[in-house]
């Protein structure tokens, strides 16, 4: 009789693949995540069949993580200019603070393991920002353009600026204030809020 999963393993499996995949790359061997988390090789493919099903769950997992973080405490009667700075401050904090968890998931964005169904799964731990990102081009010079491509370009921003302010630290509320006027001014064309 098969011995029962403990949730505690799997997550330490998931946390030892993060730091793992930060430092390594994601050709690491699974007996190198399975050392890391404490577990024999066997045991890390009774919580994941393969490889590509533990890489397929690392990601949505640390996607839902950063779009719940990126999300939480926002306040839905606020402004739209108000609600996507909310949304910038908790992005990039939860950016800086985890920085094997971001690199980790920089890597897994692009691996070809990562299923169609997977990113599709991913694309719904983010609807609530891709919702506010649509609300807030409505007037602007991005209104009529593919939504993937706004999110794209928001997304190009947000790197640029958080691989900035881990390099400064000191200076990181700084960019984080220059890069959510350029983020604005990509969804609404100005550095105020669109008028109704």
């Amino acid at each position: 009789m098969p011995r029962p999963r403990s949730e505690d393993r799997r997550n330490a499996i998931l946390r030892a693949a993060t730091r793992v995949i930060a430092s390594q790359g994601l050709g690491t061997a699974t007996a190198t995540i399975a050392k890391e988390a404490g577990v024999s090789n066997g045991s890390l493919f009774t919580y994941f069949d393969t490889k590509a099903k533990l890489l397929n769950e690392l990601f949505l997992a640390l996607k839902t993580e950063m779009s719940a973080a990126a999300t939480a405490d926002l306040r839905a009667g606020d402004a739209p200019r108000e609600q996507v700075r909310h949304m910038w401050t908790q992005w990039w904090r939860w950016a800086t603070a985890n920085p094997d968890k971001r690199r980790a998931l920089a890597q897994l964005q692009v691996a070809d393991d990562i299923t169609a169904d997977t990113h599709r799964a991913a694309s719904l731990a983010f609807s609530g920002i891709a919702g506010l990102l649509e609300r807030s081009r409505a007037n602007g010079p991005m209104q009529d353009v593919p939504l993937g491509f706004v999110l794209t370009l928001v997304n190009a921003i947000a790197e640029a600026t958080i691989d900035e302010m881990i390099r400064e630290p000191a200076e990181a509320e700084a960019r984080g204030s220059v890069a959510f006027e350029a983020i604005w001014r990509v969804l609404a064309g100005s550095s105020t809020a669109p008028t109704a």
